[in-house]
């Protein structure tokens, strides 16, 4: 289960291993908005070649909204763990890209258009591996100034991915490096409308992230709570769970608790 994705501009290969070696459960190695167009063959040469060899964590690549070259120069790449597709509006274009690469697709939802189809895109392709959201795009699309504007965007986004059989969707990145506090406060916000984990720009955001998606105790000792009468029903092969403040424990909440305790049982303890 993965919190945190670590940006790194394509056309800087001397921040990629730097970048593995941060702490970031992924990185992502931008060939698309961090490069400016001068720069963008190049980038595509340092990513290919950084990916030649396999690496400690799984790296991503953030291809170019018109896909072809960055598609075929790292498709079959022994470090390539997925790629993120920007602006994707149709179905068909990940379905376009699937075939041609046999690994993870990450489809960003970027554009009004994009977010009317949200579930059509996430539901495409068996190898689409999540659904997110680029915030900065779709605000200017949209023509919203914060994040009230957004959401309903982000609400879309996080029903369509489970209607879609996927996890929770990962946060957009939070701009301002320098403001921790405003970072913690949007990821406890985008926690409670369903995200879960979120991307950075800076190793510094790091920890911020962790901290505000790590379970609290008492979301913990529910969760274990919970399965623990789930076991005991199971054991009695009764097929209604019921919990000791008499709440009836369906699907949803077995698989939640689940989330929560393998969360809990791989972040470090809060300090």
């Amino acid at each position: 289960m993965l919190l945190t994705w670590l940006y790194v501009p394509g056309d800087r290969p001397d921040r990629f291993a730097k970048a593995v070696a941060s702490g970031a459960d992924s990185v992502i190695l931008d060939l698309e908005d961090a490069v400016v167009a001068g720069r963008k063959a190049y980038a595509r040469e340092a990513v290919a070649e950084f990916l030649a060899v396999p690496q400690p964590v799984p790296v991503q690549v953030r291809v170019n909204e018109q896909m072809g070259p960055d598609v075929a120069a790292l498709a079959g790449l022994p470090g390539l763990a997925g790629l993120r597709l920007p602006k994707v509006e149709s179905p068909a274009t990940v379905v376009e890209v699937a075939s041609r690469v046999d690994v993870p697709l990450h489809p960003l939802v970027e554009s009004a258009v994009g977010l009317e189809a949200a579930y059509a895109i996430a539901s495409a392709h068996p190898r689409v591996a999540s659904l997110g959201l680029g915030e900065a795009d779709l605000r200017s699309d949209l023509g919203v100034s914060d994040d009230d504007g957004l959401l309903w965007a982000r609400g879309r986004v996080v029903v369509a991915a489970r209607a879609a059989g996927l996890p929770p969707p990962a946060m957009a990145v939070y701009a301002d490096v320098a403001d921790t506090d405003g970072l913690a406060r949007s990821c406890r916000a985008g926690r409670r409308l369903g995200f879960l984990g979120r991307t950075a720009i800076h190793p510094r955001q790091l920890p911020v992230i962790v901290d505000a998606f790590r379970p609290s105790e008492r979301e913990v000792a529910r969760a274990v709570e919970l399965l623990a009468a789930v076991a005991e029903a199971e054991r009695r092969d009764s097929g209604t769970v019921v919990l000791p403040d008499g709440r009836f424990a369906d699907r949803a909440m077995v698989a939640a608790a689940r989330r929560v305790v393998d969360l809990a049982a791989r972040l470090p303890s809060a300090p």
